[in-house]
């Protein structure tokens, strides 16, 4: 995606990136697909869960860096299976010492295995260790505006409300706590979980997300290639509307043409 005109430039822990759209490394059926759906996507940031995929810590088991080059993409480890702070705070340290120093993280600490809701408390004990220790936290958390400022008081460098329960494609299910989240933020907010289809990413554009992070709705499409390229799409033309400023929404109708001049 190349920049547009009166854009300015999504940042992250001081580098800028053309994409907006972030995406995940789960639940593909092979490496292949994983590689051509990413690929297909545009994305720049790439976002792996430590616990759960091999970039180093397995030896002699497919690596998924060998398809994913850190020369190529911003990796970005997430803490996804971490149920308490201190679990979390051990992968973010495993994740820095196996990409060679690397700080750019996702903290995300859940609740439980049925629902995958952040634990906040144990986010926010997490969030204030990792950013303390030098880590650049960009952090999963509910969409409650109060818990989103405390976040990004706290030194967080992106805040990330859910849009609706990991992996369920329901999409953006409470459009009014984002606007408050974006009306107060302070740090860039991207919606991380929930989305569905291409829809659901534009309109999480059109709101003023800087980005959208998504996983399951590539993974889990029928072609997943495919849906990765709508969803790059889906992201530019949400926010080329944002950044355009959609017509006032009016009860009654208004002729497209103009009364003056007619012929009579």
């Amino acid at each position: 995606m190349s920049p547009l005109p009166h854009d300015k430039p999504f940042a992250l822990a001081g580098r800028t990136y053309q994409s907006r759209l972030l995406v995940g490394t789960g639940k593909y059926k092979d490496l292949e697909e994983t590689r051509a759906a990413i690929e297909a996507s545009g994305a720049e940031i790439v976002t792996v869960a430590v616990r759960r995929t091999n970039i180093g810590q397995n030896p002699g088991e497919p690596n998924l860096l060998d398809v994913i080059s850190p020369d190529r993409y911003t990796i970005l480890p997430n803490t996804a299976g971490c149920y308490d702070a201190e679990d979390a705070v051990r992968t973010c340290r495993l994740a820095r010492e196996l990409l060679d120093g690397h700080k750019l993280v996702k903290l995300e600490v859940l609740a439980d295995q049925k629902t995958l809701f952040p634990n906040v408390i144990e986010t926010l004990k997490a969030a204030e260790v990792l950013v303390k220790d030098g880590f650049d936290v960009m952090v999963y958390t509910s969409d409650d505006p109060i818990i989103a400022r405390q976040l990004a008081e706290m030194g967080c460098i992106a805040v990330m409300p859910l849009a609706g329960l990991i992996g369920t494609g329901l999409g953006i299910c409470n459009p009014y706590n984002l606007r408050i989240i974006l009306e107060e933020a302070k740090v860039p907010v991207l919606v991380d979980a929930g989305v569905g289809t291409a829809s659901d990413a534009t309109i999480a554009m059109e709101l003023g997300c800087e980005a959208v992070l998504m996983n399951s709705a590539i993974a889990h499409a029928q072609q997943p290639v495919l849906m990765a390229q709508a969803m790059k799409h889906a992201i530019e033309a949400g926010r080329l509307a944002y950044l355009a400023g959609r017509m006032p929404k009016k009860l009654y109708a208004s002729a497209s043409s103009p009364m003056e001049g007619l012929i009579r």
